[in-house]
């Protein structure tokens, strides 16, 4: 590494932490096909969500893809399709980002928190112990592009009978024990929100199942229970796939194995010169996980100091999540209180975030890394 390298430090005056810029930097191709979208005037559900749909489920080895408005919804939707409504509970874990749990209430239904462990996903010794009668549903988080314990977690909705809905959104192509995410659940939520893994020119979502009636169910809900143009046979939502994000959404999911490989090798480069810095500590990594590093994030000593000292050297460093979710006043009607749930708010304190992408560069790298040690040198 270069980080004692001074003419490489003087070179480097921002690391900024969104890929956009550099990701959509040639569009040409996107556009052609945009053209050819807009001369066929096939805006809503046609050919190209279809095909998206299909290079989706391909993707993941699923046997349904269905593209829909938002991650969100993707959330929301399956848990519709169960039947989850008022005076049901969903357990989930603590540390998510709002989102997930807006999907839970938004059928009606409690979130119920778990712990999470220091793979930023819940903690499996935690989750039976927490469920009740009431409890309908598990979503497990696959946060940071971490994948949570999913077979333990299945053995344990198989014991209680209860479907699980897993939260994908930050974990696209990621694996454990050589399954991919999505290939668990009932049904499983993917986002393609621009600060996602792959992304489109706006909000999209997509749910992955295998089972059959959840794919049927899906889709109906998806689009005002309309069984035909003329025949409405359930309530639902307009939460449509736009055909516009469909195209952008194809030009993208085939660089997915690209991306998330540079990121994996990034992630493996901060670990390496991160590692031994007094002050930072490297989360445990899974043997037998494919981490894909949506977030980039480590524990700090005196974080909010050092997240300081990074933004002023340029570094765009960020917390993911500074006020727990649980803590927020929107669920405050929920009754949870500050110390619940202890490793939910230790990262909250601890946890710092730093670029993490296919296009940094390892000299941008070897800056946040020298500037992280120089930090604590004092």
């Amino acid at each position: 590494m270069g980080d004692h390298d001074p003419e490489t430090r003087a070179t480097i005056s921002q690391v900024r932490f969104s890929p956009l810029g550099q990701q959509f930097a040639e569009p040409d191709e996107i556009f052609n096909e945009l053209r050819a979208l807009v001369r066929s005037g096939d805006f809503t559900l046609g050919q190209v969500v279809a095909e998206f749909e299909k290079m989706f489920a391909a993707a993941i080895g699923a046997k349904h893809a269905i593209g829909v408005g938002s991650g969100t919804d993707a959330l929301k939707i399956p848990l519709k399709a169960l039947g989850i409504g008022p005076g049901d509970e969903v357990l989930t874990a603590a540390n998510t980002f709002y989102a997930s749990v807006g999907a839970i209430v938004e059928v009606g239904a409690r979130p119920t928190f778990v712990d999470c462990d220091d793979s930023f996903c819940l903690d499996v010794d935690q989750l039976e112990a927490a469920i009740t009668p009431k409890t309908k549903a598990l979503m497990p988080i696959h946060l940071t592009g971490n994948v949570a314990d999913m077979p333990r977690v299945m053995e344990i909705a198989k014991r209680h009978g209860l479907p699980v809905v897993e939260d994908g959104c930050q974990s696209l192509l990621g694996e454990r024990d050589g399954h991919k995410v999505g290939s668990w659940g009932v049904a499983t939520a993917f986002s393609m929100h621009p600060l996602k893994i792959i992304n489109v020119w706006g909000d999209a979502g997509i749910v992955v199942t295998n089972d059959d009636k959840m794919d049927k169910k899906v889709r109906l809900l998806r689009n005002h229970g309309l069984k035909s143009r003329d025949e409405m046979e359930i309530f639902g939502y307009n939460s449509r796939l736009d055909s516009v994000q469909a195209v952008v959404g194809k030009w993208i999911l085939q660089q997915a194995p690209d991306i998330v490989d540079k990121r994996a090798q990034a992630a493996e480069y901060y670990d390496q010169g991160l590692t031994g810095i007094p002050g930072i500590r490297i989360p445990p990594r899974q043997d037998a996980t494919r981490n894909v590093y949506l977030l980039y994030m480590v524990f700090a000593n005196d974080r909010d100091a050092l997240l300081k000292h990074c933004l002023e050297r340029g570094i765009e460093a960020k917390v993911h999540y500074p006020i727990p979710l649980y803590q927020q006043n929107a669920l405050a009607p929920f009754g949870y209180k500050a110390g619940d749930f202890p490793a939910t708010d230790r990262h909250s304190r601890d946890c710092v975030s730093f670029p993490v992408d296919q296009h940094l560069s390892r000299a941008e790298q070897d800056y946040v890394i020298e500037t992280v040690r120089a930090f604590y040198r004092g």
